[in-house]
């Protein structure tokens, strides 16, 4: 007997003397084990020397999917140093080609409507957050007059209004949830409802924080949810936080329409001079083909505009009180340069104190740098592409074909020594001049250009780039400064805070959505200061 015919026969044997659940055991297993080898195989034998070099990974179709999950950052200079700038991952199935530097920024975040898209990477992840007919779920051309009707509240005028109601918001929060002496909170959902108080107030008016509390805090979280990198494949499958996801939009969406359709019951209609009320802009819009804004729309633009800036304020706000945390000498500097600067007293913030008070920008401004909250920037590829690209031994060109996603990471070159010096240490001062961690070639000659709705900075050619570049910029990034500059204001003014014992650095980073955010717990000691409100009552 051959062989072949014995092995057949044992086979036979064995297959015979199982039940049915350790044969279908043995069958998975044969079948892992061969795709496994087929796919090391494949990517040791079928190498295509034009395309960027793809990570090594085992299992197709998880590829690398848990290592840049766990950590993005170390998965991004891991890879570099192995594979170079440019190099190719396998995400859930999706062939992603990262691309880093600031050649790499430049090259996907200025890419051009023909050959890069947004819209068909994101749309499965936002339209169910957001509701249709916005932001991604629409032409890009539509995309920008939205962003254009939104800049109407992201005016310096605006701004002028917006600090004292954020101040306002504030302190009444610190006298709620910061009111005895000392005390311990977790830090993060105490900053995300903070944060959807202060843009509630100031973006969408009184009428809108008014029906705002501690539940929609929980509605945010449940939207936010809706991120998760699970939802790229599976937007609309039936899971416990889609199915929270959805309760959440159609909640929130109807909070809006009552009062759109409040507003039409008696007439409301009109903007006042000096009136910055989003919602009242909104249904008075029209689209350039003749189109009113529909309701629905405008209510679901609102849920996007507070969404946008709720990751980036949050857990940026977050961050800047677990890094002060550790630097009770940045805070004993930060009271004392008000003080200095506004007077003993600690008057009403205004709009034109903040560009008065440099060290409280460079506090936002370094946070920004450490922990942009998103890490990862992508796009569909529509055309061919090529891309000359920096490997550990050579220079060479690469071809990225329509298959292919392409990924940007910002805070890469935010995290590099060769733009800052010790770039994990968090120092304020690094941005002064002459300090001994600073960077000095920052000072890149901007380019702006009109994508629709207002000249903005195209440029990608700086290393610092916490909220993009080109057209997709974030046109919020000024309210997020003067949010954050307010709040930051106003809590030192009230609150010391320290880590709590046993804890000497910083917790560690979520990265579990693809907004990037402080591990929970997050919890700090604090002791409130001996200040008083200088704000009238509540607004």
């Amino acid at each position: 007997m051959g062989l072949v015919a014995i092995i057949a026969e044992a086979l036979q044997q064995l297959v015979e003397s199982l039940p049915i659940w350790q044969l279908v055991l043995l069958g998975l297993f044969t079948f892992i084990t061969v795709a496994i080898v087929l796919n090391v195989l494949k990517q040791i034998f079928l190498k295509n020397p034009n395309e960027p070099p793809v990570v090594f990974h085992l299992v197709p179709f998880i590829g690398s999917t848990v290592t840049y999950g766990i950590d993005p950052f170390k998965f991004f200079f891991g890879c570099k140093e192995k594979y170079g700038d440019v190099f190719t991952f396998i995400l859930l199935g999706r062939k992603v080609t990262v691309c880093l530097g600031t050649q790499g920024n430049e090259f996907i975040l200025n890419g051009k409507l023909k050959d890069v898209n947004a819209e068909d990477v994101y749309t499965g992840l936002t339209t169910p957050v957001f509701g249709a007919g916005v932001v991604y779920d629409c032409p890009n051309s539509k995309l920008m007059e939205q962003k254009k009707f939104v800049k109407f509240g992201l005016t310096t005028e605006a701004f002028r209004e917006y600090v004292s109601l954020i101040q306002r918001e504030t302190e009444l929060f610190i006298g709620d949830k910061f009111k005895a002496p000392t005390g311990v909170i977790d830090v993060s959902p105490a900053m995300a409802e903070l944060t959807i108080y202060t843009a509630s107030r100031s973006l969408q008016g009184r009428e809108v924080r008014a029906k705002f509390d501690h539940t929609f805090a929980d509605l945010f979280h449940d939207l936010d949810m809706g991120f998760s990198p699970i939802n790229f494949m599976l937007p609309w499958a039936p899971l416990p936080h889609n199915r929270r996801r959805d309760r959440a939009q159609r909640k929130m969406a109807q909070t809006y329409l009552e009062i759109i359709q409040e507003r039409r019951q008696r007439g409301d209609l009109s903007s006042k001079e000096g009136d910055h009320d989003m919602i009242r802009n909104l249904m008075s819009c029209v689209y350039k083909d003749g189109t009113p804004v529909p309701d629905i729309e405008v209510a679901h633009m609102m849920i996007a505009l507070l969404m946008a800036g709720q990751h980036s304020s949050s857990s940026t706000s977050s961050w800047i009180l677990l890094r002060l945390a550790t630097r009770p000498d940045i805070q004993d500097e930060l009271l004392e340069e008000q003080r200095q600067v506004l007077g003993k007293d600690l008057p009403p913030l205004t709009y034109d104190d903040l560009s008065r008070l440099p060290l409280h920008s460079k506090v936002v401004k370094e946070t920004l740098r450490i922990h942009a909250p998103i890490h990862s920037v992508m796009r569909k590829v529509k055309s061919p592409l090529s891309i000359t690209a920096h490997t550990p031994t050579t220079t060479k060109t690469y071809g990225i074909p329509t298959s292919h996603t392409l990924m940007s990471a910002p805070g890469v070159t935010a995290r590099q020594e060769q733009h800052f010096p010790e770039p994990m240490t968090w120092e304020p001062h690094r941005w002064d001049e002459g300090h001994k961690l600073q960077y000095t070639g920052l000072n890149v000659e901007e380019e702006f250009e009109d994508y629709g709705y207002g000249m903005i900075s195209k440029g990608a050619s700086s290393p610092y780039l916490p909220f993009g570049a080109g057209r997709h910029r974030c046109i919020g990034e000024q309210f997020a400064y003067v949010q954050l500059q307010t709040v930051l204001a106003t809590f030192v003014r009230f609150v010391k805070v320290y880590n709590p014992e046993g804890r000497r650095s910083v917790v560690d980073t979520d990265y579990s959505s693809l907004f990037s955010r402080p591990m929970a717990p997050a919890m700090l000691r604090y002791e409130r200061r001996d200040a008083k409100s200088t704000i009238g009552e509540k607004q």
